[in-house]
């Protein structure tokens, strides 16, 4: 939705921090306040779509029934399978319908439109079956009505998460904090919020018009390239300046959400790089569908990789229901199997080699994002085909030298802030008192310099919508 990547958004927010700035620093509680903005803002969200915010009603309304019934019926009848399948197959249902349109090809309403299909559904699908599985495991006991719909609908994180979970989402939702201690939330939470708003609007608005620039010759091998990387940037950039912003806001509510990106370009494997992107979804995977499995611990070591091509295509079809996201994932499982059976790269002992795979899987992971953007298979058999025709191309080269010409600096500062530089610096100066305060001073000013030139490109309308918000 547009307004939720807007200057309109920006501003509301602006004007709806400022009272929850002056309740939480007189040690005040934000609980009241914050579910009156969440019902707001969700107003806001969906006002031009009232489908869709019936829809949003309905399933939360559904959600909250179910899991209130699962719960009773879990206190009285024990871990009963049948009444836990029932509940998990009920939450399904609704995900499953929505995902089945890109199979299908038309909206179960019309073109556009699918039933149960609203901006935020994947991800309050995963906060309502994580509920049912600790229901099942006896780790929640009891579900207020009222905490459990702010837990699903709680607006910095509807849209693109991180993906909280209820017990710790519990932990903050009737705190008061010391106006001390509110002070120090506000300021992480307003560095979080100009370091996203960095790589949101400046960062990932240029390596998406990089993209598109490349994306007009899809058979050209240095086009391909060239939109794959760039691509790459606009992923990390857009998404990591979304989670970045969602736990800052978060922070200023009263909540603490965990960190869903740690330099995931710096990885050196391909399994390492799923622990450092999207870094809630990973382990809500992890947690609710591959330990359940069997995990490692299984006494089968093939029992190991079927439970591992479980995540993976779960993976790829939560992405999107269409064979390219399918394929994705099983790209990613694939590598991730053979990294485990030849014990790459831990097994190097060579420095050489270990630089050669981290090369390898930084072409990997931009490789896959060519299938992951493509708009069916077809598409992207087209393009990876494309990409190994290498072939003198004047106006390919052209045009790479005009977008370096143009946009060397963005691209370069691009490049180091995908990297850990600003803290490794930081920890090269630990235990000198007076050198670590120039820095942090320095870094501080540098961040309200990007901050307001970050803003410019929101106030002269240059901006898009959230990447993962399609998800």
């Amino acid at each position: 939705m547009s307004f939720f990547s807007g200057l309109d958004f920006f501003i509301t927010l602006i004007i709806a921090i400022i009272p929850a700035i002056v309740i939480g620093l007189n040690g005040k509680s934000l609980r009241y306040y914050r579910g009156f903005l969440t019902c707001i803002f969700i107003y806001l969200i969906y006002r031009n779509s009232l489908m869709e915010l019936a829809f949003l009603t309905g399933y939360s309304a559904m959600s909250l029934g179910l899991v209130k019934l699962y719960l009773l019926s879990r206190i009285k009848m024990g871990r009963n399978k049948f009444f836990y399948a029932s509940a998990v197959i009920i939450t399904l249902c609704p995900l499953i319908l929505s995902k089945l349109e890109s199979f299908v090809g038309h909206g179960f309403f019309g073109s556009g439109s699918t039933i149960f299909g609203f901006l935020g559904l994947s991800y309050i699908f995963f906060r309502v079956i994580q509920t049912i599985i600790e229901i099942y495991d006896g780790i929640i006991n009891e579900i207020k009505w009222y905490e459990f719909l702010e837990f699903l609908l709680f607006f910095p994180t509807l849209s693109s998460g991180p993906i909280d979970r209820s017990r710790r989402f519990s932990q903050d939702y009737s705190k008061i904090y010391t106006g001390k201690e509110y002070s120090e939330l506000l300021s992480n939470g307003i560095v979080k919020i100009m370091w996203g708003l960095l790589y949101k609007l400046p960062l990932s608005g240029t390596a998406m018009y990089i993209m598109n620039t490349y994306m007009i010759n899809k058979y050209d091998p240095i086009h391909i390239i060239g939109y794959a990387y760039s691509y790459g940037l606009y992923m990390f950039f857009d998404f990591a300046g979304y989670s970045d912003m969602a736990i800052g806001l978060s922070e200023m509510f009263g909540y603490h959400c965990m960190e869903n990106f740690n330099y995931p370009y710096m990885t050196e494997s391909v399994a390492k790089f799923w622990r450092r992107w999207h870094i809630s979804l990973s382990q809500w995977f992890r947690d609710y569908i591959y330990i359940p499995l069997g995990g490692s611990r299984t006494k089968s070591k093939g029992r190991v990789y079927i439970n591992m091509l479980a995540v993976w295509l779960a993976t790829g079809i939560w992405h999107g229901a269409a064979w390219n996201f399918v394929v994705w994932g099983l790209g990613f499982f694939i590598l991730i199997a053979f990294e485990k059976v030849t014990g790459f790269p831990d097994t190097f002992k060579s420095k050489g080699m270990k630089i050669a795979y981290r090369i390898f899987t930084l072409f990997f992971i931009n490789f896959e994002w060519v299938i992951f953007r493509a708009k069916d298979l077809k598409t992207a058999v087209i393009y990876i085909q494309n990409m190994f025709m290498f072939q003198k191309h004047t106006i390919s080269d052209l045009r790479t030298m005009f977008i370096i010409k143009d946009y060397f600096w963005i691209i370069l500062f691009a490049i180091v802030l995908s990297f850990p530089v600003v803290s490794n610096l930081r920890k090269r100066f630990e235990g000198k008192e007076e050198l670590c305060r120039i820095y942090d001073a320095v870094i501080g000013i540098l961040v309200i310099v990007l901050f307001i030139w970050a803003i410019t490109f929101a106030v002269v309308g240059q901006n898009n919508p959230f990447a993962y918000a399609n998800f």
